[in-house]
């Protein structure tokens, strides 16, 4: 072998390693923008350090890059101007055995659902699961991952077309004025929201469980972008969780109710 094959063995040698380097350190970076996510605009919402960008009642911490809900007080909401129109959401998160907890990013009641299907009642009802519209548009699946792993959560609106997306899959996907969906959007309008409104600060729910968020990035979706629409199909809601559901809305509906009867 002569000196010159040497040489270019060893580059080879070299340039292979620095990829391999590069490969192993991208997927332990969550609260680092890739370069693809920078030339579309994303930016971060959480540095992986502080939550300085964030009020809170000093509830939740930081854990080595991780955000960590660690006692009673309310929930993450982030400082900024309020969410735009249209927008895409990506972030992390994974839940403890029973746990309950929400992604808000619109006035009112526009829950992501954040929860442990297994364990958790919610979990029985798909409209109430991880990843639903919460109390309106239920995932076409269960695509979570085993409790204290990491799921990855996207939330797309456009319009008024409205996508949650789950580790890869996107299981939501509806325009809430297609009146195929009129019944789901009534039924949220009585827990008390309107689809229509816009201008929510976004927040992260404590519901008094341990849940953790990380990678939470955000970007303006320009007006001249097509979205993916290709269709999905809502998961069927039994009978016995479409009877629950109407009890606990004649709960709600009754204590409001009572407020209003109160304010008089």
């Amino acid at each position: 072998m002569n000196l010159l094959q040497s040489s270019a063995i060893l580059t080879c040698l070299c340039l292979f390693q620095f990829c391999t380097w590069g490969c192993a350190a991208e997927p332990g970076s969550p609260n680092q923008l890739t370069k693809q996510e920078q030339e579309q605009g994303f930016e971060l919402l959480f540095n992986g350090k502080d939550l300085k960008n964030w009020d809170q009642s000093g509830n939740w911490e930081v854990q080595e890059g991780v955000i960590a809900r660690t006692g009673k007080g309310g929930s993450l909401t982030l400082k900024q101007q309020p969410l735009p129109d249209d927008f895409e959401l990506k972030f992390e998160w994974k839940v403890g055995e029973g746990s309950n907890s929400g992604v808000y990013y619109r006035p009112g009641q526009y829950e992501y659902q954040i929860l442990d299907n297994q364990k958790h009642a919610d979990g029985k009802n798909p409209r109430t699961s991880a990843a639903s519209l919460y109390f309106c548009m239920p995932p076409s699946q269960d695509a979570t991952r085993p409790v204290g792993e990491w799921n990855q959560g996207r939330i797309v609106c456009k319009g008024t077309v409205i996508q949650h997306w789950l580790n890869g899959k996107k299981v939501i996907d509806f325009d809430y004025t297609d009146p195929r969906y009129a019944w789901h959007v009534e039924l949220l309008a009585n827990r008390g929201a309107q689809l229509t409104d816009r201008g929510g600060v976004l927040y992260l729910q404590d519901h008094g469980d341990p849940v953790w968020y990380r990678g939470i990035k955000l970007r303006t979706i320009p007006g001249d972008e097509s979205l993916d629409r290709s269709p999905v199909k809502p998961a069927t809601v039994s009978d016995e969780a479409l009877a629950a559901e109407q009890r606990k809305l004649q709960r709600i509906m009754e204590n409001r109710a009572r407020q209003q009867q109160k304010q008089k």
